[in-house]
């Protein structure tokens, strides 16, 4: 009876969050085990691009490494916010819907590594001379792009709205 009402919706949605997540465990995975190999923090290195594992006990991109206590309510409160996303996301439509199955696969990936590791590996380097991003991984892209996806979707919302007020 329940599996009826979640509908066929439910599964693929569910299958790309965890898509998304293997992925970015994976990647971790694969990065960490490279790392004990050779003892070196950085993997590889190129002109623009370097792997270099670097462990995040701050918030996004490594900003405000905190303290335990504080460490651990802004894990409480990461795990809220994907709960208040699998709400929105049995409510949405359309491309909002897979916007917010890039941000959910993104977020558990991050947060699974928050309980087991008490930090998120980060690996992912580029810069251009001396002048480096922030280092992310692969759930931090999949987070990014959906919310530059969700931004799309409310300024062409936006832009409909007023078009339909007219």
């Amino acid at each position: 009876m329940i599996l009826k009402k979640l509908g066929n919706f439910f599964f693929i949605n569910l299958f790309l969050v965890s898509l998304i997540f293997l992925i970015d465990r994976l990647s971790k995975i694969y990065v960490i085990y490279l790392n004990n190999k050779s003892f070196e923090n950085d993997i590889f290195i190129s002109k623009f691009l370097n792997i270099t594992l670097v462990w995040n006990q701050g918030i996004a991109f490594g900003l405000f490494a905190l303290r335990e206590n504080l460490y651990n309510i802004l894990t409480s409160i990461i795990f809220l916010i994907i709960l208040i996303i699998v709400y929105i996301l049995f409510k949405s439509k359309g491309f909002k819907r897979y916007s917010l199955i890039f941000i959910l696969g993104g977020a558990t990936g991050n947060l699974f590594d928050r309980i087991y590791y008490k930090a998120v590996p980060d690996f992912i380097d580029f810069h251009v001379g001396e002048f480096h991003w922030f280092i992310f991984n692969v759930a931090d892209i999949f987070i990014t792009v959906g919310i530059i996806f969700m931004i799309f979707i409310e300024i062409i919302e936006n832009q409909n709205s007023k078009i339909y007020e007219k």
